[in-house]
């Protein structure tokens, strides 16, 4: 007997008359957390900083409305900067780690995706038999020895009567969103990690040349005193005061080149590099410029452009899905299944004759589980609970980091034209002061003063240049640092 299409139509037609059934999908349905209605990030918001002209970084701010760049860090006009950045987006393994969890989670949806497909599979089996001669031979030709060849095609099908494998692929779905928002979020976090960790390197170099400096100073004085101590002008106790100062700022000098290393060793590791070999850039703070024109998103803008934010509406998300998951695990479930082939004790008439088919529906319904199924269903509740708390919390420090920066920007400004006034008016001071001590209008203690007032001036305003360029790069960070306008971070 040939074997014909027929039963193979037939299981189709079944199985398509199924798919009628797949249109109820239990569990609740995610609605997308709407934005807060705020105005502003914080009470009386600053149009612009205060400025501090003749001064590196000493220029104005101004906040307006608008786009944050992708490469944001060119807005610092340094090509050094601008170099390691990129060196670092293409070398280092965090990235590659979030690159490749992307991959992972769009590989699970695919594969989750098939569960909308019948399966089928085919399979072929040979055997050798003898029967006893007691009974009747199985076979209708009468033989005792034969041999059975049996091909046949199988094919099954679960339909998604409730859901389940819709919710499955919803949770996979806001999965893969996480990997590429997780993937977003580490570009930001390193572009800043680099551009701050320059800054600070910069601050260092220009913190160890003020110190530097001030052991020239000191050391002149030191001699001029040495040579009046020989002569009688001054007494011996000036002298070793003078040494002991020297000393002091000698030792501050260790810790500071001990920190320019190990800025340099954290720059090399986020450059994907290790700490022997050198980086070629080298960071100074007067070749760095203030950016001017600070872009400010809007706050509804703010919590679909953070990938933290992101990150965590999508968990809230899965954990919807998951509910839905988990009732449906609770309704019955139904299968499909048919088989088609031949049977023959000849290979050569394997498909000629011997045909035989069958198809089949079951279901199953959980009946009695001791509780499991519930639970587990009141469990999807309770991490939807703690999904929508995690994603509050995200919100509020989204914010908070804005709000943050904004304040620190503002002092920052004003922080830094104290700084300058001091430091001009300490180097006047100890220049005064040289003077008079050498021509002996005031004693040594008068000078020992104005030093150790210069000296806390001078690294008083290298640091605070350095605060104004470290949060600038933290607000660009803090606003989600654009990574919706870099290719080389899927849209979707």
């Amino acid at each position: 007997m040939p074997l014909t299409l027929k039963p193979c139509a037939t299981l189709l037609i079944v199985i398509s008359a199924s798919l009628l059934f797949a249109g109820c999908e239990v569990g609740p349905k995610f609605n997308k957390p709407s934005a807060p209605a705020i105005a502003g990030y914080i009470p009386n918001q600053p149009s612009a900083t205060s400025s501090t002209p003749n001064v590196t970084a000493g220029e104005a701010q101004q906040f307006a409305p608008g786009d944050i760049p992708g490469e944001w860090w060119q807005l610092f006009h340094s090509q050094a900067l601008n170099d390691l950045i990129e060196q670092s987006l293409k070398n280092n393994p965090d990235i590659q780690a979030a690159q490749a969890a992307l991959l992972v989670a769009r590989e699970n949806v695919l594969a989750q995706r098939g569960a909308y497909y019948p399966s089928v599979s085919g399979g072929f089996s040979a055997a050798r038999q003898k029967t006893s001669a007691e009974i009747s031979p199985v076979p209708s030709q009468n033989i005792l020895n034969f041999s059975l060849f049996t091909p046949q095609v199988s094919v099954s099908y679960v339909p998604d009567v409730f859901g389940l494998n819709r919710r499955t692929m919803e949770s996979l779905r806001a999965e893969q969103e996480q990997a590429r928002f997780a993937l977003a979020a580490t570009h930001i976090t390193l572009s800043s990690n680099v551009a701050m960790g320059a800054i600070q390197e910069a601050s260092l170099r220009a913190q160890i040349a003020a110190t530097n400096q001030l052991i020239e100073i000191n050391t002149n004085m030191l001699q001029i005193l040495r040579n009046q101590f020989a002569q009688g002008y001054v007494a011996r106790i000036d002298v070793a005061a003078q040494e002991s100062q020297l000393a002091l700022i000698v030792a501050t000098l260790p810790p500071l080149l001990k920190q320019l290393a190990q800025q340099r060793d954290l720059l090399a590791a986020l450059a994907g590099s290790f700490p022997n070999q050198e980086l070629p850039e080298r960071f100074e703070l007067a070749n760095l410029q203030l950016p001017q024109e600070l872009p400010l998103s809007l706050p509804s803008q703010l919590v679909e452009q953070r990938p933290d934010v992101r990150q965590a509406e999508e968990n809230l998300h899965s954990a919807s899905a998951q509910i839905g998951v988990a009732r449906a695990n609770r309704f019955p479930s139904f299968l499909l299944t048919g088989d088609a082939g031949t049977m023959t004790l000849h290979f050569a008439q394997l498909f000629s004759q011997g045909g035989f088919w069958d198809l089949g529906a079951s279901i199953t319904q959980p009946i009695y589980e001791g509780g499991t199924l519930l639970h587990r269903e009141r469990a999807a509740q309770d991490a939807y609970t703690q999904a929508a708390a995690q994603y509050k919390s995200a919100v509020l420090t989204a914010f908070q980091n804005v709000a943050d920066t904004l304040n620190a920007l503002d002092q920052d400004a004003d922080a830094l034209k104290a700084a300058a006034a001091a430091d001009d008016a300490a180097l006047v001071t100890l220049k005064l002061s040289q003077d008079q001590f050498q021509s002996g209008y005031i004693n040594y203690l008068g000078l020992l003063n104005a030093e150790q007032t210069y000296q806390q001036a001078v690294i008083n305003l290298v640091q605070a240049q350095a605060n104004r360029y470290s949060d600038t790069a933290a607000l660009f960070q803090a606003l989600g640092g654009g990574w919706w306008n870099r290719p080389d971070i899927p849209k979707s």
